[in-house]
């Protein structure tokens, strides 16, 4: 793989001290140039001074993203320009570019943020011994997918908490906007990379590796930030829509070889007791996971421009 790394003088030599409690920043960037400039200018540049690394990574877009981050003059900024897009293992590959000892993940698609979002961030994670994974909350976007569901499909996952005076909601966490620290980060492994694969859920299995040795994902409930990654606002990469089947698919085979084992008594009982696996869904259970399958595979299906939850002619069977 080829890389051009857009090194500035004063960075070859020297970079932030390790122990200063700075922040590094990583973003993934493929062909959305539009969309990078608003992160770049109403969320990276409204991060404190605490941010000291900020790398961008380019996975071989093919618009004007390599123009527009070549003329950025931001010190803290370092554009990566990769000639293979290789999709969410840019993260692992970015950080490792990095020496401060606060990480964040930021998707290219979170266009909006309030000034110093960073160190809420970071401040908030510092309190919370037990997290080891800490993500901002979203802003309600009715056109943006993850919003949706974050307010619209599953509110009813999300429980509020209170550690150490902050609030919390524990629930699914993604990766829009997330912090870790390098020590915890590098105990575990780091973000995994997937040579065959560009898009995958890489703070999932970040989350389930940390979980494996005590410690917990959470959202921050007092830091919200603007995410618009549905088709309103830019096309969704075949990638994306090729993951969300596969998931499914692979979910609905393993449902069904779960259903036709706990047919048999002795294994549904034997699970009771030793927890193997979780029980196979059945009923609404079954057909609400199916519906949320289909919803993730047709909004990545719709054109850009549609609202979240339009159904398309093509969606309705219709050519």
């Amino acid at each position: 793989m080829s890389l051009v790394v857009n090194l500035r003088p004063e960075e070859e030599t020297t970079g932030p001290d390790p122990a200063d409690g700075g922040i590094a920043v990583v973003v993934l960037t493929h062909d959305r140039q539009h969309i990078l400039q608003q992160c770049v200018e109403n969320v990276l540049l409204r991060a404190s001074d605490q941010t000291r690394e900020i790398v961008i990574w380019n996975n071989a877009s093919v618009d004007a993203t390599r123009a527009y981050l070549d003329s950025l003059d931001d010190p803290r900024i370092r554009a990566v320009h990769s000639e293979e897009n290789v999709g969410q293992s840019g993260y692992a590959r970015g950080f490792r570019l990095t020496r401060s000892p606060y990480l964040v993940e930021l998707d290219d698609d979170v266009t909006n943020a309030p000034e110093g979002w960073d160190l809420i961030l970071r401040d908030a994670f510092k309190r919370l011994p037990s997290i080891g994974f800490l993500a901002a909350d979203l802003e309600d976007d009715p056109n943006d997918q993850a919003s949706h569901y974050r307010y619209h499909v599953r509110p009813h996952e999300y429980t509020e908490t209170a550690v150490n005076g902050i609030r919390l909601l524990k629930g699914p966490t993604g990766g829009a906007c997330a912090i870790t620290s390098r020590e915890l980060y590098e105990r575990v492994g780091g973000f995994h990379e997937r040579p065959n694969e560009v898009f995958w859920a890489e703070e999932a299995a970040y989350i389930a590796d940390i979980g494996r040795i005590g410690f917990e994902a959470a959202v921050l409930a007092d830091l919200r930030v603007h995410h618009t990654g549905a088709p309103y606002y830019t096309a969704i990469a075949d990638a994306k829509l090729g993951f969300y089947a596969r998931r499914y698919n692979r979910w609905r085979r393993r449902n069904t070889v779960k259903r036709v084992l706990c047919t048999l008594p002795f294994i549904a009982r034997l699970n009771a007791r030793h927890h193997w696996f979780e029980p196979p869904a059945t009923g609404e259970r079954l057909a609400e996971i199916s519906a949320e399958a289909a919803r993730n595979i047709a909004a990545c299906e719709q054109p850009p421009g549609a609202p979240v939850g339009t159904r398309t002619a093509q969606h309705e069977g219709r050519s």
